[in-house]
């Protein structure tokens, strides 16, 4: 069963800069980046990448009320991934449908919030939320769009920082080849922005990206990059083994050959190049690829000054030697999307098997000379023609490491 075909069949997102997948692509191939500034608490007006979905589209007003923003994300996200596939949940056993949703942290934005409020209040606890224990377990973005759905079958997070997104989608592959379920609802979500902990962590860092155009803050590569622009978004797949896709004549996106994660096991924050480059070819093994073959890497890149750097590193030290692989990086037009980073950068290349397009990394006036990569696709997109295979990466902190190989569906 450890090589049973696996495929993607449908795609739900929310970014900053579209909600669906159509959209999304045209912003990635016409250089339309949507950041925005917006006052964050205590710190002013910042950059930040903001979703623009209508909520009330699949939720009630009290369940908005009573839910997160996370959650809402993920059940817009999956709804759009489940019409776009063509799957009725009345019309199937929901017992053997799993949801895997990375994330890169969860109950942040609630927490703050009841504090900020009670403040208010001379700290009387008793205007403490209601729904407040379960809107910040941990398992809650996942657990909202199963109770939504009616999904019976096992739903949990994934809690993998940056790398979340492609944990997500891991997961899904392993747990179908395995038996457990039947079909699944995977990827990854963020509600970063509304949580100004999450920024007053960066800049203390050193790694909170300014700059007087917030569409320009994120320039990964760059040699005046200096740091990340906080996003959120959502991006949910719908996985299904390759013979249940057949049977009911669905589309497909794509054949999930290979995966890979790892741990630097050398510091919280700084990335390791080398870990890095081992997690790629542990892919690539898996996926039976080398270098050569693939046709795109996405990176991880998040414009900050040693991140870029180190991974650039890694990429080399992995496709130096290849003439046809190409690289970019969607952060650039996002920003960095958090625990839904890996899955919306890797449903942003997808179209790619079919228009031949390798959408560019925008913002870079003046390459680094330590990011120099070859057949970096900078500012324009670049017609290749024929694309058949897809290396998405995402790294984060505390070490973790991950990278999916998608290749084009072949009978």
């Amino acid at each position: 069963m450890d090589r049973e075909r696996i495929v993607i069949t449908g795609v739900g997102l929310t970014a900053p800069s579209a909600n669906s997948l159509n959209d999304f692509r045209h912003c990635l191939l016409h250089e339309i980046p949507r950041i925005q500034e917006m006052e964050v608490r205590y710190m002013g007006k910042l950059p930040v990448g903001i979703c623009d979905f209508d909520p009330l589209k699949y939720q009630t007003k009290k369940e908005l009320r009573n839910c997160t923003r996370a959650g809402s994300i993920g059940i817009f996200c999956a709804q759009e991934a489940l019409l776009d596939a063509g799957i009725r949940m009345e019309e199937i056993d929901t017992s053997r449908v799993g949801v895997y949703v990375g994330i890169t942290e969860h109950g942040n934005v609630e927490t703050e919030n009841e504090v900020f409020n009670l403040a208010q209040f001379n700290y009387d606890v008793k205007f403490w939320a209601h729904y407040h224990n379960p809107r910040t377990i941990a398992n809650n973005p996942a657990g909202e769009i199963n109770l939504k759905l009616g999904i019976q079958g096992p739903h949990y997070t994934i809690g993998a920082a940056c790398a979340a997104g492609n944990a997500g989608l891991i997961q899904a592959v392993q747990m179908l080849r395995l038996g457990e379920i039947d079909l699944a609802i995977a990827g990854g979500v963020s509600e970063s922005v509304h949580s100004f902990g999450i920024f007053a962590g960066f800049r203390s860092q050193g790694a909170l990206g300014y700059g007087n155009d917030p569409n320009r803050v994120s320039r990964p590569f760059d040699s005046k990059r200096n740091g990340i622009v906080v996003s959120e978004g959502g991006c949910l797949f719908i996985v299904e083994r390759l013979e249940d896709a057949q049977r009911r004549n669905a589309k497909i996106y794509g054949e999930i050959v290979g995966y890979g994660m790892n741990t630097d096991a050398t510091d919280a924050v700084l990335p390791n190049a080398e870990r890095q480059a081992q997690c790629i070819r542990l892919t690539l093994n898996r996926a039976h690829l080398s270098p050569e073959e693939i046709d795109v890497v996405n990176t991880h890149a998040t414009s900050t000054p040693m991140g870029d750097v180190i991974e650039c590193e890694a990429i080399r030290k992995v496709f130096g030697n290849s003439n046809k692989t190409y690289i970019n990086n969607t952060k650039s037009f996002i920003g960095h999307a958090m625990g839904a980073a890996g899955a919306l950068e890797l449903a942003g290349n997808l179209p790619s098997f079919n228009d031949g397009y390798v959408h560019p990394t925008i913002n870079i006036d003046e390459l680094d000379p330590k990011c120099i990569l070859k057949n970096l696709v900078i500012n324009r997109a670049k017609y290749v023609g024929n694309i058949g295979i897809i290396l998405n990466t995402s790294f984060g902190m505390l070490g973790t490491n991950s990278a999916v190989i998608v290749k084009k569906f072949e009978i």
